[in-house]
């Protein structure tokens, strides 16, 4: 398998063609109507049967409602013939769909590597199927279940399309954040401050810190006054209003291998990476601030493991 370089910029160009992956925007009946003139390939996501409910229930976030579900299937009755459709879209000529998107979904149904992307900003919620083998890339998104989004490119333009999955949603309004740009604390402190917010017990939070005196640190690694570490585990659960998980696996054989998972974390002023890493014995991890293009470079040693 080809090493897959995410930190290093793409070569120049060599024309206009070669600078722009190629995208095109599907409904889920023109989805599953290339999927079918594709050999059958298969989506990377489960369809209910009979549309009951959305195509991606369960993994956009909460179950729908009976009436979320009934809108659902209220637009995808308004979806007009996918044959129809894909002709007046220059797709389908003489029956035949464009190659390139035929490519593009046999691609998504037969890759050695799988990346696959949960992103939850505000009441925007997005899933992202990234799926790579030699040096190709396809990817399907949607926000919706009912409009994707299918792009194809080769390996050199992974790291800007990773960058476009981390993007902020425009109307997001952002502010000043209690969090430090860095902070690293044991991963114990951690787990139990979330789950103390999470039974709206917040009262014990002091005690956590105390237990864990002198090993929270800055971006500086220089150790933080008790008091500031309260401030900033309180505003890490009140500041909270997102996450990216991105999670890896090798799928070149018959048995999918898990790789690794990265996470992100949206507070008020942006994303946190977290990063977990040992210190002797001792789990600790860091939350540092992120920017959307810083993506491709903390999923690089993840997929390195899968390319090595």
């Amino acid at each position: 398998m080809p090493t897959i370089d995410l930190t290093t910029p793409p070569p120049a160009p060599v024309g206009l063609l070669d600078a722009l992956p190629r995208r095109v925007s599907l409904t889920l009946s023109e989805l599953r109507f290339v999927a079918g003139r594709a050999g059958g390939a298969p989506l990377p996501f489960d369809l209910q049967e009979h549309d009951e409910a959305p195509a991606l229930e369960g993994r956009l976030g909460p179950m729908a409602s009976a009436d979320e579900a009934a809108a659902y299937r209220t637009a995808l009755a308004t979806l007009r013939d996918p044959m129809d459709t894909l002709e007046r879209r220059g797709l389908l000529r003489d029956g035949q769909v464009d190659d390139g998107i035929i490519g593009a979904v046999g691609l998504l149904a037969t890759p050695t590597l799988a990346l696959d992307l949960d992103v939850v900003a505000d009441a925007v919620q997005a899933k992202a199927w990234h799926r790579q083998s030699g040096g190709a890339v396809a990817t399907l998104s949607t926000a919706d279940g009912i409009v994707f989004e299918l792009t194809w490119f080769a390996n050199d333009h992974w790291p800007a399309e990773l960058g476009r999955v981390a993007v902020i949603p425009e109307d997001l309004v952002l502010r000043d954040s209690a969090v430090p740009d860095g902070i690293d604390l044991p991963y114990e402190l951690l787990d139990a401050a979330v789950e103390a917010a999470h039974g709206r017990r917040t009262d014990l939070l002091p005690v956590l810190v105390a237990q864990h005196s002198g090993m929270v640190r800055d971006g500086d690694r220089r150790p933080l006054p008790d008091a500031e570490v309260v401030a900033a585990l309180t505003a890490l659960e009140s500041e909270t209003q997102g996450r990216l998980r991105a999670l890896v696996a090798d799928v070149s054989s018959t048995a999918t291998t898990v790789v690794g998972v990265v996470s992100w974390v949206l507070l008020a002023d942006g994303w946190r990476a977290l990063r977990p890493h040992q210190e002797g014995s001792l789990a600790r991890i860091t939350l540092r601030r992120a920017e959307p293009g810083a993506l491709a470079p903390d999923l690089a040693p993840v997929l390195a493991e899968v390319s090595s």
